[in-house]
């Protein structure tokens, strides 16, 4: 059968892979059309495998919010030139729709999903062997609130925020959940407030600051009040609500939510960083 310009568009339309790799999968089929895609499918399965232990650490961060629920996504591959390129932002972009339509537990879950008759994972393996490169969807977090969502993506896509306000609503407080999710892409707190942090995350820093006050010959009767002084000063640095406001460095960011409404209530964030 002859492999006619046409008939090649028509796989690359069907598929999306180059122009030359579709004159490949034909001609290696008789022009079958079908038995091209599923050429193309496993070609692209291949370059999965062979490329499954490669590092990907580059990608986006991409986010969306609409009448109060929100999504948050991470998709990683191998380089920032693959991370611009449009196959690659068409997959993201796929899998963070996906993400908002079905609402799925895990990503798992999510690359079990079927979006215009393929699974997500189909479609990852696809792109995989479009661009050469690895592909991973590394997390994603889903938000749902009566009160104010607001998300935050810095210039490159490499970093973005979501954050969750109750308590109020208007430009005031969508103004403060902007200042506040440059804050925490700023200054990556690990909680809310001191409550939130996990308590192994606590015991973890405790016997850090008891070994190093150990080594350093601290009286063994003031380790331990030692240890808690430091663990406190690591809730100033590493909490939301008890670090220093960035725009206004006389008060926390307590204070400073405070000030805009009594009420008000910092439920929840989300912080994606490509490579973090």
């Amino acid at each position: 059968m002859e492999i006619t310009a046409a008939i090649v568009k028509e796989l690359r339309d069907r598929t999306g892979a180059g122009m030359m790799d579709c004159k490949k999968a034909l001609t290696e089929n008789d022009g079958d059309m079908d038995k091209a895609i599923d050429y193309l499918r496993k070609k692209g399965a291949a370059t999965a495998e062979k490329r499954s232990d490669r590092s990907a650490n580059e990608g986006v961060v991409l986010t969306s919010i609409e009448n109060g629920k929100g999504e948050i996504i991470e998709v990683n591959c191998e380089t920032d030139f693959v991370a611009r390129s449009e196959d690659f932002l068409s997959f993201a972009a796929s899998a963070l729709e996906t993400v908002k339509s079905s609402k799925p537990a895990t990503v798992e879950e999510l690359l079990q999903l079927e979006v215009n008759g393929l699974t997500m994972e189909i479609a990852l393996t696809e792109t995989v062997g479009k661009i050469g490169e690895k592909i991973q969807v590394k997390r994603f977090a889903n938000f749902e609130t009566s009160g104010v969502l607001v998300d935050y993506i810095h210039p490159g896509a490499k970093l973005g925020v979501m954050i969750q306000i109750e308590g109020g609503e208007g430009d005031a407080v969508q103004q403060l959940g902007k200042d506040l999710a440059m804050q925490i892409a700023a200054m990556n707190p690990v909680a809310v407030d001191p409550d939130s942090v996990s308590e192994d995350l606590k015991k973890k820093e405790l016997e850090l600051y008891r070994q190093q006050a150990i080594e350093q010959g601290k009286p063994e009767n003031i380790i331990d009040r030692i240890a808690e002084g430091k663990l406190s000063k690591y809730f100033q640095e590493f909490t939301l609500l008890e670090q220093t406001f960035l725009r206004d460095t006389t008060k926390t960011v307590r204070e400073h939510i405070e000030s805009i409404g009594k009420d008000l209530k910092v439920v929840r964030f989300e912080r994606f960083q490509v490579g973090a």
